[in-house]
């Protein structure tokens, strides 16, 4: 009897629904009201690698939220927080049918917080930072995509070949990049705040997507980079050094690495803004990562932007000059013809800036090696030698110190003249021969004799081991025929 009596009252609702209903009602208000205890509750972790959705069925209620225009300005902020958390989600652009709908809708919405951010005219509070952050990093940082090079020769390798390598997530990664840029940009976003979040760990994730295959993020990621540098002068030390490491081991390692062009041609940036006098810290970088980035086969990756860094330091230092032709004749290659036409491109580009005290301590090994590859089989190559003297600056730098560097290159010049088998590269040399005729006729004919009289003795020396090697050849034959008789 009691027992019926108790069953018919009501009964008490059970503690875990009611938390699990608060914490439900909870987490739709939290982005709006809460502030986190600590900043480690908001940060996210950059070393995890987001979760992909790759199941078939779509996300729980991943549907369009309202527009910014459809809501009031108090109402704005909020939004933005819950698009931002709506976009933390990564889909799976492997399979081109899977979440369709959702895909598309996240689209849109990377759309709307890129013309928010670009539209704000308030500071980003600091769990709006966070936020940003979180949904970046959910986005960015990822495992790159193999897209099909590992097999591709450095030697050979064409930039123009990049427009192939595509990555098939970049619908979404071009609008977060683009978003990010206007972020890091915007005049509203506080760097005393940001560098919280833009931390270290932070700055060499986005370093390690410089790798990337696809030429367009590697585009974007050079563009935001230069920013951060900019903008957060603190962690400035940090990325110049973090750049180098991957230098370093590009150059000592692996020899491959998609990004090293953009990767220096931020560097030519910064380079451009360095303080003079150079600090020890600056001409290290020049000495011990620009100028060995000359070894590697792959030099025409990134050859015109290593140009540029290494004329910014010459025009900032003339002293500098002759580390960097010195480092040239270092790393000069041997046996591969188009590097060396690289190499004497630079040239040109150095000695273009170069003052004539500079130049006259190290002209003359530097012409020592213009004057072999006057002399080179290739036509480019000795082409490209003779096309120095096309050089205003260069042709006066050479006349002007005649007297040390004809005698050097006479005799490259005259052989030219006399057997080179490319008819352009003989007219070159004539050109060549009568601007120093033109400038001094006398020691002109100083080394002309002298040429002459070496041809001749050389041609003597020639002889006399001929007939060297006659007389042993005689001897030996004669050897022969008496060992012959005897064992007869």
């Amino acid at each position: 009897m009691i027992k019926q009596i108790l069953n018919k009252l009501p009964r008490k609702s059970s503690s875990k629904s009611l938390h699990s209903d608060d914490r439900t009602n909870e987490f739709d208000l939290s982005l709006n009201n809460s502030k986190p205890n600590s900043s480690s509750d908001k940060i996210p972790k950059l070393n995890e690698t987001p979760k992909l959705n790759t199941d078939s069925t779509p996300p729980a209620s991943y549907e369009s939220l309202p527009s910014f225009r459809s809501v009031s300005s108090s109402e704005k902020h909020s939004l933005f927080i819950k698009k931002l958390s709506m976009c933390c989600v990564v889909f799976d652009f492997n399979d081109p049918e899977k979440n369709v709908k959702e895909k598309e809708v996240k689209k849109q919405t990377l759309l709307e917080l890129v013309d928010y951010v670009s539209s704000v005219t308030s500071k980003f509070t600091e769990v709006t930072i966070q936020e940003i952050i979180k949904m970046v990093s959910c986005n960015l940082f990822r495992a790159l995509p193999n897209l099909n090079q590992e097999n591709k020769l450095l030697d050979a390798y064409d930039q123009e070949d990049d427009e192939f390598c595509m990555d098939p997530s970049w619908p979404h990664l071009q609008v977060v990049y683009e978003f990010f840029l206007r972020f890091v940009a915007s005049p509203e976003t506080n760097a005393k705040v940001t560098k919280r979040y833009i931390d270290h760990v932070f700055v060499l994730k986005l370093l390690d997507l410089f790798d990337s295959e696809d030429q367009r993020e590697r585009e974007y990621l050079k563009t935001i980079l230069h920013r951060i540098y900019g903008k957060f002068m603190v962690h400035r030390p940090f990325i110049r050094k973090a750049v180098n490491n991957i230098f370093y081991r590009f150059m000592f390692e692996t020899e491959k690495h998609n990004g090293i062009a953009q990767l220096l041609e931020v560097l030519g940036s910064i380079v451009n803004g360095f303080a003079l006098p150079l600090k020890d810290e600056h001409k290290s970088f020049l000495v011990h990562v620009l100028i060995p980035l000359h070894k590697p086969r792959c030099l025409s990756m990134y050859h015109q932007q290593l140009v540029y860094c290494v004329c910014q330091f010459v025009e900032k230092d003339a002293k500098l000059a002759g580390t960097v032709v010195n480092g040239l004749l270092k790393y000069w290659p041997m046996s591969n013809s188009s590097k060396e036409v690289m190499f004497l491109g630079e040239l040109e580009e150095v000695l273009e800036v170069t003052q004539a005290v500079e130049f006259e301590k190290f002209m003359v090994p530097l012409f020592r090696r213009v004057g072999q590859c006057l002399n080179s089989s290739h036509f480019q190559v000795a082409e490209r030698a003779l096309f120095l003297w096309n050089n205003e600056h260069i042709r006066n730098l050479t006349t002007k110190n005649r007297k040390v560097i004809l005698p050097i290159i006479f005799s490259p010049l005259e052989k030219n003249t006399c057997g080179h088998w490319n008819q352009a590269v003989q007219s070159l040399t004539l050109n060549v021969r009568k601007i120093f005729s033109d400038a001094d006729q006398s020691t002109f004919q100083e080394c002309l004799v002298k040429y002459q009289e070496d041809e001749t003795k050389e041609k003597e020396s020639i002889t006399k081991r001929q007939s060297t090697w006659d007389r042993v050849d005689a001897m030996a034959a004669a050897k022969t025929t008496i060992t012959a008789a005897t064992k007869q």
